[in-house]
């Protein structure tokens, strides 16, 4: 007899990310017996009608995008991979080393569900986006994923890299906490970008393994992640610094318009671009210590994830840089050169064309201390802020698919450029 699983946080978690498409709560929150009796058929597991311990891992596969398998014998690529609801190409694509002819029993392999794995319909959390890059990466080996360091609360930096082109270029999303869609933004878009270089496609008319070959991408998606946690989830899963936390706060439980690390500092007000001038604004702004947004922190990369961000920067020296934020609907760019023949100035022209995006210079308040600002007066290389969606933040999720409309080719425009 399987064990029923009772974690009403672990159901609530699963249910969360499937409930869409499976529809195990009832409307008054029960769950839905009958639901889950199907589920269990159609997935040949034994009908409990509850969720127990093998329809708990059947559930973990639909969130994974993916299941492990262990080959039998007679086995047949085609015949497996209908019966697993599951394409030969996806799965080809994840075991790279399998041959389709002669399947060895006992060998095991990874089958890839004919499904996205990214949620496009709950807020973003740390924790789906690391279960998200371990499917990707177990989808797509091809990619690699590693960290650039710790956040305060000891959370992974992630970092993707894809392709194997000599021009280097970095996106990044969320370094404010309440700007979480901008991680969901990036994922949705690799995502779909290696589905379609998988089988070597285009995405609006951009040859995707032209772009794999001429360029290495860096995509940093969650540069906040204590941000994200503390903006999506509250105090619960914070370790460090929840007292303080709390005060600087307002003591306010709801922290929905927190962009700062759990420190307190704006990691977009922490980079070494005009720190000085931006010290003297913060004062005129009557802001003196850690607060939800705005605080520089002591010096230029005094926090963990900026400190990082400026490691990893340097090391790389990427010949292009873009800063996914919100809101606005504008291109914010740094001029290289005061002429109109500036390359940012140019490029700026380009992305705004193809976006439909405002193309702004950021008035003093934005203007120093940021991440592209600096990364501009270091490299002097093309770099821009990208405020995107409208309203006031956090962007709520039902604005995703206009975001990545607008967003998508722009992307793809630079990789190209």
């Amino acid at each position: 007899m399987n064990k029923i699983l009772t974690n009403k946080e672990q159901k609530d978690f699963i249910y969360s990310i499937l409930e869409p498409n499976l529809k195990f709560k009832k409307e008054d929150g029960s769950e839905d017996k009958h639901a889950i009796s199907r589920f269990q058929k159609e997935n040949n597991l034994e009908v409990t009608s509850k969720l127990d311990e093998a329809t708990f891992k059947k559930l973990m596969d639909q969130v994974n995008g993916f299941e492990d398998y262990i080959i039998k014998k007679d086995d047949k690529l085609f015949d497996l991979m209908k019966r697993k609801k599951s394409l030969c190409h996806k799965t080809l694509t994840a075991n790279p080393k399998l041959n389709p002819f002669l399947l060895n029993e006992g060998q095991s392999i990874a089958i890839p569900y004919n499904k996205n794995v990214v949620p496009t319909h709950l807020n973003y959390t740390y924790d789906i986006l690391e279960m998200n890059l371990k499917s990707l990466s177990k989808r797509y080996p091809f990619i690699k994923v590693d960290s650039i360091g710790k956040s305060v609360d000891n959370r992974a930096l992630y970092r993707v890299r894809l392709g194997k082109g000599k021009k280097r270029v970095s996106f990044n999303g969320s370094h404010h906490g309440n700007e979480w869609i901008t991680s969901l933004f990036l994922m949705v878009w690799l995502e779909n970008f290696l589905n379609v270089y998988s089988y070597k496609g285009y995405i609006k008319g951009y040859s995707t393994a032209k772009i794999w070959n001429r360029v290495t991408l860096d995509i940093i998606p969650m540069v906040n992640p204590d941000g994200v946690e503390l903006v999506t989830n509250g105090l619960k899963n914070i370790i460090r610094n929840r007292n303080r936390l709390y005060r600087w706060n307002n003591y306010q439980t709801n922290f929905s318009n927190w962009k700062a690390n759990i420190n307190g500092v704006d990691l977009n007000r922490n980079y070494d671009a005009n720190f000085n001038g931006y010290k003297k604004v913060e004062k005129e702004m009557n802001i003196f210590g850690p607060s939800p947004a705005l605080y520089s922190g002591d010096f230029p990369g005094c926090e963990p994830e900026s400190k990082a961000m400026i490691e990893t920067t340097l090391e790389n020296k990427y010949d292009l840089m873009m800063a996914y934020h919100t809101q606005g609907e504008e291109i914010f760019y740094t001029p290289i050169t005061p002429s109109n023949n500036d390359s940012n100035y140019q490029m700026a022209l380009e992305l705004s064309e193809i976006s439909g995006y405002q193309l702004a210079v950021p008035d003093v308040s934005q203007a120093y201390a940021g991440y592209k600002d600096w990364f501009v007066t270091q490299f002097k290389k093309p770099g821009f802020t990208i405020e995107a969606g409208k309203g006031t933040n956090p962007i709520p999720i039902q604005q995703l698919p206009i975001i990545y409309e607008q967003n998508e080719a722009m992307l793809l425009k630079a990789l190209y450029m």
